[in-house]
Order: structure tokens, then sequence, then C-alpha cells
């Protein structure tokens, strides 16, 4: 399945389409996607629903992940999702 930035999609598709998963800061995940050739990065709303606001190659994954870091509360706001997120340590 093939995801675009922007789109809202359920957290269990977002993770069972790649073959790696970390919440790298509360909030924002990381999924690999070996048959695309990237990561895709979320935002997680809330415990089903998960905003794709990135892909990265893996050179750029860790920079584009520190850029997004400080921006998760607020793009969580504009969504209104919920306070209680799941802590999800990976697959």
């Amino acid at each position: 399945m093939s995801f675009q930035k922007g789109q809202i999609i359920s957290k269990k598709s977002f993770m069972e389409n790649g073959d790696y998963a970390k919440e790298e800061y509360e909030g924002l995940i990381v999924s690999a996607d070996s048959q695309k050739g990237h990561y895709n990065i979320g935002v997680q709303l809330d415990e089903e629903r998960v905003l794709l606001v990135d892909h990265a190659r893996d050179s750029e994954v860790h920079q584009r992940v520190n850029q997004l870091a400080p921006q998760i509360q607020e793009i969580q706001r504009q969504y209104k999702s919920g306070q209680d997120l799941q802590n999800y340590t990976g697959i």
C-alpha cells in the first residue's frame, strides 16, 4: 500500500507496511519500507490514527526526525488528537 504525505491512516496499517518501526520521540513513529526504499515518518494522533508527515532515505531519517520532534505537539493539536497516546517501542 502506498501512503501519501498528509494522509491519516490507521496505526495498524502504518506499522504493518514497514519492516521495522520505532517511536523515536513520544508521538513520532518511524517505519521502514524496504519495498519503496525509504522510511515513513508519522505523528501519532491518537491510539488508532497516524498522520504521515514525511518520507526519508536512510541517510536523511535522523535529521528529519530531529527537525520534526519539536513540532509533534503542535501537529497533534492541529488534528485535535487525544492526550492518551500509547507508548510504542517497536515490532
